[in-house]
């Protein structure tokens, strides 16, 4: 950067050495910074603003006089360039607010942007883009941030309204024009042609070191011509657009408030003595507001307006979804205008998207189910998606294609299916999407059906259709919420038919998935189907599927043996469902303490079974001998019970035609299990350890964290029997993350285990 001779300059350092500081010193005492401080004594500083003179002044104690003859040389330096009109309006920053609230991470970036060595080393301006969704509090950071960088931009800092919202955005030109007028170029002087006016402008700022806040910026076009191409000048801009296509631009990301600091922010606006009374109120309120700056803010002054008004109150008030968005605003600070204006600005298909997306179950939607709601093709739907996060209106997950509201976002756009979509509409799209989904939903379980071979055929699309097990299964997992929406959808339309062979393909499914507390609920549709279409057979295969979800998922033996016995009573004449009804019943029977009662029944389960030479017959007598033997094993009878375990075993050796490898190898595990526990509560712990080992790389191999999790358990509490401590403290901690993660009842126990001290124990009852 070329000196300029500047008499200010000299007399600034004259004055400095006078008093004997160094630029350290009065950059300090002065609040400057050293960098500014060097730049105004070597003349790179063209306009040194008034008051960092007064400061300078006041650091070195001049006199009155003195103060005065500085100002006069400060002043003689601006007017060497252009006279700035009486009549141009200078771009002021708007004031800061006293109560902003963390931001430390964003704040520490643009700070680090605002050292000129950055500059000289890239040779390019800095330029700080902050984008996100409305109410987020983009504005109230940039001018925060410019306000504690002011001293390091003595020639200006320069605040303008893009207006992105308004019907017509700035246009460049007239940006520029008010850019050079703040400049000083005004009159004649101004350029007519937009490229001039830009170049004019990037040979202004390429000798100053200015501070530009370029705020509610609409896109690309409108920003480029505004930004300085030399120079030591920092920009700031914010949009509700991601701007993606502006170049060499450092993204300054602005998330939601942590919970914490939410509440930080309404304790400096309502005062800390309110929140510390009411604090788990204050907790409530900040989740009510969805931790989003603005509403916040609003929730805030509202209280502060009205001091003797308890924050549970409001709370309580934002509880209720339906008048949420009534109450937050505050005088002309209101979350629904704001959502407003960036909702006019969307084309018709991306409005019709963006609310019908609300129309999904769950917390997030795929493009699949978005393109089904909206009635649009899914190339559309994903390109109209992709741009609705660009703008802020909708949040994508890191890893998968699939996208989110922000919970007021969610409100609103609901509010705008209620006023633009009749119910003819919705039930239509919702309709729509449902068939869809389920159809999907059936043909994916069907991957793991024992006997099904064709799980495509079914599929509403064939050529998107998840390819294989392990693809048919994170469908399911992801869009699980929406087929059991779409099942729920089905069972109120009454297309029983539809709800039976979707619960039908899920069955088989649901034994990996035990965790799934769900289940229930997909049994009792699939039940209630069966006796409405008056299918006693169906009725008691489905009632037994129900059972076993109350069971083994919901852990409610009471409702379970209520259902087994429904299903009992509608099995007459079918032995296969007869069976499984008697060993559901036995099943609760157990965990309810009626020990003999469950044996009985287990035993009038074992002979149904035994005569029914198919693979369904063979599978349900394996099913009922392990649960036989685990009943007497919990018993005290474990000799018997091993007995019938290695007969469970000897099926699991024989040729079952139709079953799939996979899961005659989760039936095998599960035998080899109990045959583990056999040994333990023999004694027998060295042979105890092998079979459990196998059973575990079993069922991790078939990704059923459900069951993996209590076998973890099980070989951890064998293996410090034969005092190998180490190797049994890391299954079990691994038992408790998984036990934990899932949910499951016998985390308490891996719990109690780790606390137990390494030693080898004797006498203990295995699972």
């Amino acid at each position: 950067m070329a000196k300029t001779p500047d008499g200010f300059g000299q007399l600034l350092r004259a004055l400095r050495l006078r008093v004997g500081l160094s630029q350290e010193q009065l950059a300090d005492t002065a609040g400057v910074s050293v960098r500014a401080l060097t730049y105004l004594e070597q003349g790179h500083t063209r306009s040194p603003q008034r008051r960092t003179v007064q400061a300078l002044a006041r650091a070195l104690g001049l006199s009155t006089e003195e103060t005065r003859s500085l100002e006069t040389a400060a002043s003689g330096q601006r007017r060497a360039r252009p006279d700035i009109s009486p009549t141009v309006q200078q771009l002021s920053l708007p004031r800061d607010i006293h109560d902003f609230t963390a931001r430390d991470h964003a704040l520490a970036t643009v700070t680090a942007l605002a050292d000129p060595a950055g500059t000289r080393e890239s040779g390019c301006p800095p330029v700080a883009v902050l984008a996100g969704p409305p109410g987020l509090g983009k504005t109230a950071f940039a001018v925060h941030a410019a306000h504690r960088l002011a001293p390091e931009f003595p020639d200006g800092l320069f605040h303008l309204d893009l207006r992105a919202m308004d019907p017509e955005p700035v246009r460049p030109g007239d940006a520029l024009a008010r850019l050079l007028a703040a400049l000083g170029v005004t009159g004649q002087a101004l350029p007519q042609d937009l490229e001039d006016r830009a170049a004019l402008f990037r040979s202004l700022t390429a000798t100053r070191r200015l501070l530009l806040v370029l705020d509610n910026g609409a896109d690309e076009t409108q920003i480029r011509p505004l930004l300085p191409a030399t120079g030591a000048s920092l920009t700031i801009v914010t949009s509700r657009n991601s701007l993606t296509g502006l170049e060499a631009a450092h993204r300054v990301e602005l998330s939601l408030l942590r919970r914490e600091e939410a509440v930080t922010l309404l304790t400096r606006i309502v005062g800390p003595e309110r929140v510390a009374r009411e604090a788990q109120a204050a907790r409530d309120l900040a989740d009510r507001c969805g931790h989003l700056p603005l509403a916040l803010r609003i929730a805030g002054q509202r209280l502060a307006t009205r001091p003797r008004e308890s924050l549970a109150k409001l709370a309580t008030l934002l509880g209720h979804e339906e008048r949420r968005l009534d109450l937050l605003q505050a005088g002309d600070l209101e979350v629904r205008t704001v959502y407003t204006l960036s909702y006019r600005q969307l084309d018709p298909v991306s409005r019709l998207l963006w609310r019908r997306c609300t129309l999904a179950a769950g917390p997030d939607i795929s493009p699949e189910t978005a393109a089904l709601l909206a009635g649009i093709p899914l190339r559309v739907a994903r390109l109209r998606l992709e741009a609705l996060c660009d703008r802020g209106l909708l949040q994508t997950d890191p890893v998968t294609e699939r996208y989110r509201f922000h919970d007021l976002l969610r409100l609103f756009a609901a509010e705008q299916v209620a006023a633009e979509d009749d119910e003819a509409a919705r039930d239509a799209a919702l309709d729509r999407a449902a068939r869809w989904i389920l159809a999907r939903a059936t043909a994916a379980a069907l991957h793991f059906d024992a006997e099904h071979h064709s799980a495509r055929a079914g599929d509403p699309d064939p050529a998107t259709a998840p390819a294989g097990r392990e693809r048919a299964r994170a469908w399911l997992e992801a869009e699980r919420e929406q087929w059991l929406a779409a099942l729920a959808h089905a069972a109120t339309a009454g297309r029983h038919r539809q709800v039976i062979d979707a619960a039908a393909a899920m069955h088989w499914f649901s034994d990996l998935t035990q965790h799934w507390y769900q289940w229930v609920e997909v049994f009792r549709h699939s039940a209630d189907a069966a006796h409405a279409l008056g299918d006693q057979h169906e009725e008691a295969t489905q009632l037994n599927h129900l059972a076993w979800a109350h069971s083994i998922c919901a852990h409610s033996p009471t409702a379970a043996l209520e259902t087994a016995d429904q299903a009992l009573i509608r099995a007459r004449g079918n032995p296969l469902q007869t069976g499984w009804a008697l060993g559901y019943g036995a099943g609760a029977l157990r965990r309810l303490g009626r020990v003999d009662e469950a044996i009985a029944r287990l035993h009038a389960s074992a002979a149904c079974h035994h005569d029914n030479p198919t693979t369904a017959g063979r599978l349900a007598e394996l099913t009922t001998l392990n649960t036989l033997g685990e009943t007497l094993r919990r018993h005290g009878r474990a000799d018997e019970a091993l007995e019938h375990h290695l007969k469970s075993l000897d099926i699991c050796r024989q040729n079952h035609p139709g079953l799939s490898p996979e899961l005659l190898a989760v039936y095998r595990a599960i035998t080899l299990r109990h045959l583990g526990n056999d040994y333990t509560a023999l004694g027998r712990w060295h042979e105890a350890e092998t079979p459990l080992r196998k059973a575990l790389a079993a069922f991790e191999q078939a990704d059923s964290p459900a069951r993996s999790g209590p076998v973890q358990l099980e070989l951890g509490r064998v293996l410090r029997r034969l005092d190998r401590p180490d190797e049994a403290r890391a299954v079990l901690t691994a038992a408790l993350h998984t036990l934990i993660a899932h949910h499951h009842p016998l985390q308490a126990e891996a719990t109690a285990e780790l606390r137990t001290p390494d030693r080898a124990r004797d006498g203990e009852p295995a699972g």
